[in-house]
């Protein structure tokens, strides 16, 4: 049985680390370590997995928890990393740099949400679990996660509308 849910864990870490990336802030540093931290701790207490329970789920909340615990306590926001978007975005000159501006401004909303709308946005808009499940994973009431997820939804919107935002203090506009 352990070894079957050390397999199962091993599976699931693209989706820890794409979950723990977004809790972090695209700072990769944070996320392998913190998706490191969260598997380390779930390794030292497989005992108290409940057989018939999901295992994804509870590695949700395990990764949750930590952030909230360990890393969050930092109180550092992240830094966009340009190289990764570098190598996220194509090579068609204009198409490039309007994406790269927009993942840019997406990014860094994104990071000015707080923690728990974060947990639920990604929960839901990144991992597609419905509303039950994510408020399952992450131990609240399902009320609470339309809640955050409207509120979470509607900051990124605002955010991205102020003009301020959708530019980068990097690149100078053309004239």
């Amino acid at each position: 049985m352990e070894r079957q849910l050390r397999l199962q864990l091993t599976a699931l870490i693209p989706r820890l680390r794409r979950f723990a990336t977004g809790l972090a802030g695209t700072n990769a540093e944070d996320a392998d370590d913190l998706v490191q931290a969260a598997c380390e701790r779930a390794l030292s207490r497989l005992h108290q997995w409940k057989p018939g329970t999901r295992f994804d789920s509870w590695m949700f909340r395990i990764v949750q928890t930590v952030w909230f615990n360990e890393f969050a306590l930092r109180k550092r926001r992240p830094q966009v990393d340009t190289e990764a978007l570098d190598r996220a975005v194509g090579n068609d000159g204009l198409r490039e740099a309007e994406a790269r501006l927009t993942l840019a401004a997406v990014q860094r909303a994104f990071t000015q949400l707080p923690d728990e709308q974060r947990a639920v946005m990604l929960i839901v808009c990144v991992e597609g679990y419905t509303y039950r499940e994510a408020a399952e994973i992450l131990g609240i009431p399902i009320g609470t996660v339309m809640s955050r997820l409207a509120r979470g939804r509607l900051a990124l919107f605002e955010t991205l509308q102020d003009p301020a935002m959708k530019r980068s203090e990097n690149i100078i506009p053309f004239s």
